[in-house]
């Protein structure tokens, strides 16, 4: 089985969903797709040979705009459990795992300030990892941020997807129609689309091929893909455990109000 990340809604689930697997001798690998990505592998490379110096503290974002439709089209991602801590931050725990190690603590503020939905839509994160490095992490899936069209142009959507939907045009550079209602930055009365063009790495859309190449064929394989296949099941508990941690953490204390 291919199952799309996370590996369940909660830790305790997806302990019992793996002991399911286990008892019928099924395998499972988990969609955490950046296990296989070159460009994470550079970037761990880079981190662990100490060319950046010391780790002491890092610094993340997740920052992006989720239309109204995104909510119609699925109305239990109003509710807990679909928001983008358990949805999108479950990626980003998992780069910072591969990237600087175990994170032992956690602190987290969540609002919902913006929509009013009973799930979050803001989150504002401290970390504490094994080495002693601190991090903090922003997350919103409300407020659009020209950073994010970065991963639709030229990231894990790859080249390939772009041409078949007809926004990659033969000089290379990329069409977006974004409508003027659902984006934040553009207040404005309805008008015509704002489009924007961007110049993909045509690099990094390969990269994202073959890392979802990678993650597949390390399913299908068996012999020693096993061993693969069952420590990416215990990388998928690992951020989700984290992931949770986070979602506690970010609910409020009401003695403390």
């Amino acid at each position: 089985m291919l199952l799309e990340k996370p590996i369940a809604p909660t830790v305790e689930e997806g302990e019992r969903l793996l002991r399911a697997a286990d008892a019928a001798g099924a395998r499972i690998l988990i969609g955490h797709h950046r296990a296989h990505s070159p460009i994470m592998a550079k970037a761990k490379e880079i981190v662990e040979r100490g060319t950046l110096g010391t780790l002491v503290a890092v610094m993340g974002s997740a920052v992006f705009f989720k239309p109204d439709h995104y909510f119609a089209d699925g109305p239990w991602r109003r509710e807990p459990g679909g928001g983008p801590i358990l949805i999108n931050m479950i990626h980003e725990v998992h780069n910072l795992r591969i990237l600087c190690g175990e994170i032992v603590a956690v602190q987290a503020f969540a609002s919902d300030a913006t929509r009013g939905f009973p799930v979050e839509d803001t989150v504002a994160i401290n970390l504490r990892f094994a080495s002693g490095a601190l991090g903090s992490f922003m997350l919103s899936d409300t407020a659009a941020c020209a950073r994010e069209l970065g991963t639709h142009v030229a990231g894990e959507q790859g080249v390939s997807d772009l041409r078949r939907r007809g926004l990659l045009r033969r000089d290379g550079h990329v069409r977006l129609a974004v409508d003027t209602d659902d984006a934040a930055q553009d207040v404005r009365p309805r008008r015509r689309p704002l489009v924007v063009e961007a110049v993909p790495d045509e690099r990094r859309g390969n990269d994202a091929r073959r890392s979802a190449q990678a993650s597949n064929g390390a399913l299908r394989r068996g012999g020693p893909r096993r061993s693969l296949a069952a420590r990416e099941r215990a990388t998928a508990l690992a951020n989700l455990r984290v992931t949770e941690a986070i979602g506690e953490a970010a609910k409020p204390d009401r003695s403390t109000i």
